[in-house]
């Protein structure tokens, strides 16, 4: 009887000692993968920053583009109001080449009548008083005579009107003509000011342009930064899902290791609730379980209390759940979080069912489903 009781004493030690190794080796693997998540969490963070930064870029680009295209609107207006100028600078140095040689007509006809009348009045002078005895000594009546000398009168009365006519319109050319000269130079400031204006433009279109280039090698270098923070991700939920697996088997092997030496029936362990274990078993429910449908919430919290009825496990809710390596919410601070804030009303009727006794599963581990453990499916959450 001795032998055979030192004999279980030292398989409850060697059990002890492997049970001890696996939860040293899942508790290494739990924290792998806690930390490949934050990982991914920080990734997918990474992502979110350089897809905000390629929209940023994108809606910069396309502000720049329509900057542009005023731009061009405006250098287009410009080109066409010079186009306009430029034909009428043109129209003006015509019409001022016209002035010019009607001035200089005007001025020859002028000079011209100006000399006519001056031989006719010397004449006149000269021969003045031959010419009226001639008139009245060959006048067949004094009718022919009056005649005679009323017609000198209208030749000289003319010569005086045609030489105040054309040195009148001598003036009027000048005048035009030096208006049309001031109508030039209006023209050519004119002119002056939108090729400064066009100068601008242009400027500011390859500033743009220039602008525009950047923002498009901005972009290309910020959906790069995309493109490989989502293989990063990629890599990154592969090896979680390898680390899973590894988890998955370490934990099979503990579960195992539990099973074949538990010889205790949980279902005889009492276990007398601290007064802070409903509410600390609510928040974790909440943090694992929010979303899932109630019977999950209960699944949960059966687990945990499966643990502490377990003698492989601390025998304490909170023993429990801040065992090292068990639960990420408690690692990564949601845990905190969520007994700071508050924890919702259904998952605070799971936690007292729980302690009340009620219990919807015997198993000792639940992780997200992702099909490669087999076990009992409840809404996201698979339990072996």
């Amino acid at each position: 009887m001795r032998h055979n009781f030192l004999k279980r004493i030292l398989g409850g030690i060697l059990t002890g000692c492997m049970l001890v190794t696996a939860t040293v080796h899942a508790g290494t693997t739990q924290k792998d993968i806690d930390k490949a998540k934050d990982q991914i969490t920080d990734l997918k963070k990474q992502k979110e920053d350089a897809k905000d930064q390629v929209d940023s870029l994108t809606n910069e680009k396309q502000g720049l583009e329509s900057d542009l295209s005023g731009l061009n609107g405006q250098l287009n207006t410009i080109t066409s109001d010079m186009n306009q100028l430029e034909q009428q600078a043109a129209q003006k140095e015509d019409e001022i080449n016209t002035a010019a040689e009607d001035l200089k007509r005007s001025e020859e006809r002028s000079a011209e009548q100006y000399e006519d009348m001056k031989v006719r009045i010397q004449y006149i002078y000269e021969n003045g008083n031959q010419s009226v005895w001639d008139m009245l000594i060959h006048a067949s009546s004094i009718a022919e005579f009056l005649n005679q000398a009323e017609y000198t009168s209208a030749i000289n009365q003319y010569d005086r009107n045609m030489l105040t006519a054309y040195q009148e319109l001598t003036e009027q050319i000048k005048e035009q003509k030096k208006e049309l000269e001031k109508q030039k130079e209006e023209l050519t400031v004119l002119q002056q000011e939108k090729q400064k204006e066009q100068e601008k433009v242009n400027s500011l279109i390859e500033d743009t342009q220039n602008k525009i280039q950047e923002s498009g090698e901005k972009i290309e270098d910020a959906q790069s930064d995309v493109e490989s923070i989502d293989a990063k991700i990629e890599k990154m939920i592969e090896y979680e899902k390898q680390l899973e697996i590894q988890k998955a088997k370490e934990d099979a092997a503990r579960l195992a290791a539990i099973k074949k030496q538990e010889q205790e029936n949980r279902s005889n362990v009492t276990y007398a609730p601290a007064q802070s274990d409903a509410y600390l078993l609510a928040a974790i429910i909440q943090c694992e379980a929010w979303g899932e449908p109630y019977d999950g919430k209960l699944a949960v919290g059966s687990v945990i209390m499966n643990r502490v009825r377990s003698s492989y496990f601390p025998n304490t809710v909170s023993g429990v759940i801040y065992q090292g390596g068990q639960f990420s919410p408690v690692a990564s601070g949601r845990l905190a979080y969520r007994l700071e804030q508050g924890v919702a009303s259904d998952c605070m009727s799971a936690a007292q069912a729980v302690l009340g006794g009620t219990t919807t599963t015997n198993c000792l581990y639940f992780r997200v489903n992702n099909g490669i453990i087999e076990g009992t499916v409840i809404g996201n959450h698979v339990f072996y």
